[in-house]
């Protein structure tokens, strides 16, 4: 568990270098930049949950971590420099569903995003020892951190 602090040091330090980058950016390019960020987690996501909680694939290990290790690499990334208030309801590769709360909250959206990066870090360290109950459990955790921001800050379809 001392990995977990500075795994958070290194991921405040790359957010706040790409801040910097994503200032830089056009509103419309952020949106797609996070549309697809978040479309590579679901992908992940799906597959761990296809291995550890439906059954519907075999159970391999290996996939199992790497597509744990890609989500909390999302996860780190430095994605909050994506969100910016000109981003809410502009079109990347479709239309935004950021709430306009979301930049009005900002101490509940740190909370939401620092819980979901922990979780998903998580979730790859209980990949990488391979127990496929604990990682089914740990998914789930991961995906109530999604749904928490999604609940709170996502426009429904």
């Amino acid at each position: 568990m001392k990995k977990l602090p500075k795994i958070l040091l290194f991921a405040t330090a790359m957010g706040l270098a790409g801040a910097a980058a994503a200032q830089a950016l056009k509103p419309e390019d952020k949106v797609k930049f996070r549309q697809a960020a978040y479309t590579f987690m679901a992908w992940n996501m799906e597959k761990i949950k296809a291995q550890t909680v439906d059954g519907s694939a075999p159970f391999d290990q290996a996939q199992v971590a790497a597509a744990a290790n890609a989500i909390a690499a999302a996860a780190n990334s430095g994605m909050g420099a994506l969100y910016s208030p000109d981003t809410v309801g502009v079109v990347g590769f479709h239309k935004s569903r950021l709430k306009k709360e979301f930049f009005e909250q900002p101490d509940q959206v740190r909370e939401i995003a620092i819980n979901f990066t922990e979780q998903a870090n998580k979730l790859a360290e209980i990949a990488a020892m391979g127990d496929k109950a604990e990682i089914a459990q740990q998914f789930g955790e991961v995906g109530k951190a999604c749904k928490a921001c999604h609940d709170k800050f996502r426009m429904k379809d």
